[in-house]
């Protein structure tokens, strides 16, 4: 099970980072040539947002599977860990939550706003999740 878990969430990462830029170029080019918001850009924004969440369900299942998450709390506490496990079990679950939060926050801003501000919403708060993503993606396990 925790294998499985962890190459879904390994594997999904790509598909919803690349959603998330393409949402946020897609969004950037609505916003400086001024075009009206269409059902085509609500859609890219829509799964990019269902991307992320998915995404924010394998982290959060493989939190609770994995050795490197709650168990190595349970079993070294916080002071005993590496950095490397402090940031599998602590700072990348904490900040990835942070980032889907942002993502969320701006389809449902988004939604309130005016037609001129639909783009400006999603450009902002996606943008600020994906930095906050790339911030805390463990790069030596992907590269491993």
């Amino acid at each position: 099970m925790y294998k499985f878990i962890l190459q879904m969430h390994s594997g999904w990462a790509y598909v919803a980072l690349i959603l998330l830029v393409i949402a946020i170029i897609n969004a950037f080019i609505g916003l400086s040539s001024k075009n009206p918001f269409t059902l085509k850009d609500r859609r890219i924004s829509m799964f990019t947002l269902i991307g992320a969440h998915i995404q924010f369900v394998f982290g959060l299942a493989l939190y609770f599977v994995s050795p490197n998450g709650l168990d190595k709390i349970k079993a070294v506490g916080m002071s005993g860990m590496s950095d490397m496990d402090r940031l599998l079990a602590v700072e990348h679950p904490f900040m990835n939550l942070i980032a889907v939060t942002l993502i969320t926050i701006g389809w449902s801003r988004h939604k309130k706003a005016a037609d001129d501000r639909k783009f400006k919403s999603i450009a902002i708060f996606y943008t600020l999740g994906l930095l906050a993503l790339l911030v805390m993606i463990p790069w030596k396990n992907w590269f491993a």
